[in-house]
């Protein structure tokens, strides 16, 4: 089994929950079972016991005895199976589909079985069968076309993509230089740089078509994917603009636990983002419908004009 951090925790769950009950166990056997050599199964033990800074509210550590030949282990985190609750179950289910968005297709497989088991823990833990609702995420992009451009990024190789802007009738080609790829918010995004433009930044759901040249580019020495992504939710480049948005007293206060800001006296919020995707921002302000106003800039408030506009009524 190859050493990784996926192939240690593996193991861990494995044997910890067969050593869970206080008697000493050969430490021979133990290696049998697991099917590493003894001294990676004795780190792996030293790797649980050696947690520096737990963070709170997390169990107290396990008590490991060792000696030359057995080893045991107290207390009785192992001894009976976890029982969770239906929004428990569901909350995980929901946390699976969402990592399913931001792994690559032959991971797929492997969470789409645990999402199986949770649906049918779902529906044994009282509902009624046809009420079950379960996660599901709109497609995040084109799984080849991410693989092509992690293996231009990888190799440091020009990109010729093919790329349609929001409300745009036709996509357009465009020659760039993968800096970095990102998932955030649900959704895949390409750092790119586009020669004699500044930074931009491309959704993956929008990209139908990646040509990988054999042009190289150097490695960016200033460049930082944290500086351009901040916080998950708002994009930074060179001529990046600033949204401002007032939100009202129905949601002010939830919004500004999250942002750790305080409302005004009326009970509203104004905050600033950071903006350089006007249509992050459309989708952003619309969420929350009434209870979002856009102060500024201008041009986002007549694209929220023109998106309402587009919303057909059916009877």
């Amino acid at each position: 089994m190859s050493d990784t951090a996926t192939a240690q925790l593996r193991r861990i769950l494995q044997v910890i929950p067969q050593l869970g009950d206080g008697e000493p166990h050969p430490i021979a056997e133990v290696v049998e079972r697991a099917g590493v050599d003894r001294a990676v199964l004795l780190r792996d033990l030293r790797t649980i016991t050696e947690r520096l800074e737990v963070p709170g509210g997390f169990v107290e550590g396990l008590q490991i005895f060792l000696d030359p030949e057995t080893v045991a282990i107290n207390p009785s985190h192992f001894l009976r199976p976890m029982r969770l609750n239906r929004p428990e179950l569901c909350a995980l289910e929901l946390g699976l589909a969402m990592l399913r968005g931001s792994r690559p297709a032959e991971e797929h497989r492997a969470i789409d079985r645990a999402r199986d088991r949770l649906r049918r823990a779902i529906s044994a833990a009282g509902s009624s069968g046809d009420d079950d609702r379960f996660a599901s995420l709109g497609p995040a992009g084109d799984p080849e076309h991410l693989r092509r451009l992690r293996a231009a990024h990888r190799d440091r190789r020009r990109v010729r993509l093919t790329y349609r802007k929001p409300d745009a009738e036709e996509a357009a080609s465009r020659l760039l230089c993968p800096y970095g790829i990102v998932f955030t918010r649900g959704m895949w995004y390409v750092v790119a740089n586009c020669g004699e433009e500044s930074l931009r930044i491309f959704r993956l759901d929008r990209v139908e078509g990646v040509e990988v040249l054999e042009e190289r580019y150097p490695a960016p020495r200033d460049f930082s994917l944290d500086a351009v992504v901040r916080d998950g939710k708002a994009f930074q480049s060179t001529d990046a603009e600033t949204l401002r948005v007032r939100y009202s007293p129905a949601i002010a206060r939830w919004i500004a636990e999250r942002e750790g800001k305080a409302v005004e006296p009326d009970g509203s919020l104004v905050l600033e983002h950071p903006l350089a995707d006007e249509d992050w921002a459309v989708r952003h302000v619309l969420q929350y419908g009434p209870d979002a106003e856009v102060l500024e800039p201008r041009e986002v408030r007549e694209a929220i004009v023109r998106r309402l506009a587009g919303v057909r009524v059916r009877g």
